[in-house]
């Protein structure tokens, strides 16, 4: 890997890191009692602080990262400025324990933090020279920076005593007994991460906007693209697989918690059993775009979040299990535990073969002048629109499948979640078609 790409490399490794260490456990800390150390909201609180906050920024984006990247800054040193803004933001999050407060401050980092997603896919797109079998290797890059942040912080600060052991999460010990209330510090973490990542951003190549081009609206330009029947027809699918993927993270750490008895130390490490499985798809990635073509390469991904979800339905379907550890407290697996955790090896085909080919489908068909537009356009989807309405379905959910606004029917949501997803599945298969077989960008009618 050259200088280039190195460096690009690192900069997923750390745009990946800042956001996968807080991510997987938040909604365990928010929706904790407070006499566990957490915040004691309800699913529906946790629904709008990880949906519809989280999807204000991804909305804005065409406007932030598409507008003015594309058009009048240089992506390097804008991606800086957001980065130390979010990172101030993250800080000050770290200290509120009010629903208020967090669904202020969480927008306002959403509006800051979420562009920078489809800033550094294009800037990668930008200085690669064959994006089709470079991306996915310097993608990878950032999945592991996800896994290095979810698992070295429950190692340093949740757990004493670690002993190695050959499943995962590989290096056990004994749980503090504050566990979830130190949940707020992976905030803490994450902002400080956020501004030394700033730092770097000024090494990254250079990569200055596009003053020659004619549109002066470059996101009016990429949304444009919806009169395609190939992209309206994945933004329509991508719209439920954006909704149930948002709700994986919403749910999954109280389902692992409360159902299957993981501890909570344990909860981070657990979920990037997905993103190891991440690492391997992606890096096959370009094989299967090649083999199989973007239309079926996107149908695997679907299936595999059915897949996923209905196993999770089945295992769900028991009766919950109290704390996983033996009589000296130590981690101790049970079937149903090693199951709902290692099935989640299905996360990397959800996310490689249906995220990840469709960002690469948009940046083909794409002309080259409104890239980083049209990738915020298409992230408004997935990170915007998507997420939003996964806030209010959480609570309807929490509503028919709980108690007091929690989810505890678990085999009742994620039954739904898989309907969902086969749902979108289809529409790929009957309806979706790869135009991008002639290898040209396509002009808006």
């Amino acid at each position: 890997m050259n200088f280039v790409k190195s460096r690009l490399g690192m900069m997923m490794f750390l745009q990946y890191a800042v956001w996968g260490i807080w991510l997987p456990v938040l909604a365990t800390y928010l929706q904790s009692t407070t006499a566990d150390g957490g915040l004691g909201f309800t699913s529906g609180q946790v629904g709008w602080i990880l949906g519809v906050a989280g999807s204000i920024g991804a909305v804005s984006a065409p406007f932030i990262a598409g507008q003015f990247a594309d058009r009048y800054f240089s992506t390097e040193k804008f991606l800086a400025v957001l980065l130390v803004l979010g990172g101030i933001v993250k800080l000050t999050l770290s200290y509120q324990d009010s629903f208020t407060a967090w669904l202020i401050l969480a927008t306002l980092y959403s509006v800051l933090y979420m562009p920078t997603l489809s800033l550094t896919n294009s800037m990668a797109f930008a200085h690669l020279d064959d994006p089709d079998s470079e991306w996915p290797r310097i993608r990878v890059l950032g999945t592991i920076g996800w896994i290095a942040a979810s698992w070295l912080f429950p190692m340093i600060w949740l757990q004493t005593d670690l002993e190695f052991q050959i499943l995962p999460p590989f290096f056990v010990g004994t749980e503090v007994p504050d566990a979830t209330a130190r949940l707020a510090d992976t905030l803490k973490v994450s902002g400080v991460l956020a501004i030394l990542y700033a730092g770097f951003c000024l090494l990254l190549p250079h990569t200055p906007p596009k003053k020659e081009a004619v549109e002066r609206l470059a996101f009016k330009k990429a949304f444009s693209l919806l009169s395609h029947r190939s992209f309206a027809i994945l933004v329509a699918a991508s719209l439920p697989i954006a909704v149930i993927h948002q709700v994986y993270f919403m749910q999954t750490g109280p389902f692992f918690e409360n159902q299957l008895g993981l501890l909570v130390t344990y909860i981070a490490p657990a979920m990037t059993v997905g993103q190891f499985a991440e690492i391997g798809f992606l890096a096959l990635l370009g094989t299967f775009l090649v083999r199989l073509g973007f239309k079926w390469t996107i149908t695997i991904g679907g299936l595999a979040y059915f897949a996923r979800y209905a196993i999770w339905g089945l295992i769900s379907m028991q009766d919950a299990a109290g704390p996983s550890v033996d009589a000296a407290g130590q981690f101790v697996w049970t079937g149903p535990l090693m199951i709902g955790v290692f099935s989640q090896l299905l996360h990397g085909l959800c996310y490689a073969c249906f995220f990840a080919s469709a960002f690469m489908y948009v940046d083909r068909i794409a002309e080259a002048d409104i890239r980083n537009s049209a990738q915020a356009v298409f992230g408004i989807i997935i990170l915007g629109v998507g997420p939003m309405l996964a806030g209010p379905f959480l609570g309807i959910l929490g509503s028919v499948f709980g108690e007091a606004g929690v989810v505890t029917d678990f085999a009742g949501m994620w039954f739904t979640l898989a309907a969902l997803a086969l749902l979108s599945t289809a529409l790929i298969v009957f309806a979706f078609e790869d135009e991008t077989e002639g290898e040209i960008a396509l002009q808006p009618a």
